[in-house]
């Protein structure tokens, strides 16, 4: 049949993109050799920006406060929360004066909308050097500010870090959501390695102060709710002025949602962010996301019909080789090594749940920040 011809050829082709993807640019992560960058005594400045996080605030803001840094202050934004944010960020000023709080009030022109806070923060930071996490982050580490900011150069002004989720024993959509952050951290850092930055998660994020108001901060991106970090990370990264950090001091770790209904909420405001990325990135993204479907639509296809199934199966266990190799390398480099042998299974459950929410997206837009 000339039907399964074709789908047989474009196969070839697709595994051939696969193959490329995960053994030959996101290798670009597993050859990066973690260099010990010598010790810097720069001041940081640490934002957290918080809409209704008064119980986490009491969780995880002492491990902030707790690093093992000589020189930093915390800046804790206060979006217009209704619950006891504002009167938990006062208790810990009280106790510390390395804190300075920033209280957002609303405004017409900004409401709801997570940049004007974080612009607000960003002002009222005394330093240059600027380290961003969310209030529902903890860092693994009590060398997190040293080791992220120690990646600061001259010519290095932004610094892409790696934040995962707790891990939930017994959850399914836990390791699907751990899984899709995994192989996103593989892709932006692999792409930052290779020349190419394109987004950064605030969850564990640090730029300078003065590159910041050099781009005109947000303003270009302002009418777009989302995307405080990857969309500005979109427009101001490059391969000269950026460098990722994935030393397991560095690592971040955040509540996962953990209902499905949470997660796609979610990932719609994400991919719709997506949308508007620089052309060329789109069509990376577009191209590896389009090759998975593809891989599997294809192979399950000529299976059925057992067209050529001899030759399909080799393809299928060489596609599938490279990947876990590929998974198996970064899951030790970024400390997530209970997902790679699930990930043919998970993998197809999320190419699944992105197909949905990008039909979602084009009927309906996405909620935004809280």
């Amino acid at each position: 049949m000339i039907i399964l011809d074709i789908a047989f050829y474009t196969f070839i082709i697709v595994v051939g993109i696969q193959v490329l993807f995960y053994g030959i640019i996101f290798n670009s992560l597993t050859r990066h050799k973690i260099i010990k960058p010598k010790l810097k005594s720069i001041s940081v400045s640490v934002i957290i920006c918080a809409k209704n996080e008064a119980e986490n605030l009491k969780e995880f803001l002492p491990l902030i406060l707790a690093q093992t840094y000589s020189n930093f202050e915390v800046i804790l934004i206060n979006d217009n929360s209704t619950d006891d944010t504002l009167d938990v960020m006062e208790d810990f000023k009280e106790k510390h004066n390395n804190i300075k709080i920033v209280n957002v009030k609303p405004i017409e022109k900004f409401w709801g909308n997570k940049k004007y806070a974080l612009t607000l923060g960003i002002k009222a930071a005394k330093n240059d050097f600027l380290l961003f996490t969310d209030a529902d982050c903890k860092p693994l580490s009590n060398y997190w500010i040293q080791a992220m900011s120690s990646h600061f150069t001259k010519e290095k002004s932004i610094v892409l870090g790696y934040g995962a989720y707790k891990k939930i024993k017994g959850s399914f959509i836990n390791k699907l959501i751990r899984y899709e952050t995994f192989l996103t951290a593989i892709q932006y850092l692999s792409y930052a390695k290779l020349g190419q930055p394109y987004m950064a998660v605030g969850r564990n994020l640090a730029y300078r102060k003065q590159q910041f108001f050099e781009a005109n901060g947000f303003m270009q991106h302002m009418h777009i709710k989302s995307g405080d970090d990857d969309l500005f990370i979109n427009q101001i990264a490059n391969a000269s002025n950026t460098e990722i950090c994935i030393s397991k001091d560095s690592f971040t770790q955040s509540i996962p949602k953990q209902t499905f209904k949470n997660w796609i909420l979610q990932k719609r405001r994400h991919i719709s962010t997506a949308n508007h990325y620089k052309l060329k990135h789109k069509l990376f993204l577009a191209t590896f996301y389009s090759s998975q479907l593809l891989f599997w639509t294809l192979a399950i296809t000529l299976m059925v019909f057992m067209y050529e199934w001899k030759i399909v199966l080799v393809l299928v266990l060489i596609r599938f080789t490279v990947q876990l190799i590929n998974l198996f390398i970064s899951s030790k480099i970024l400390n997530e090594k209970d997902l790679p042998l699930l990930s043919p299974f998970l993998e197809l459950f999320l190419i699944i749940f992105q197909f949905f929410i990008f039909i979602k997206n084009m009927i309906s837009k996405p909620e935004y920040w809280k």
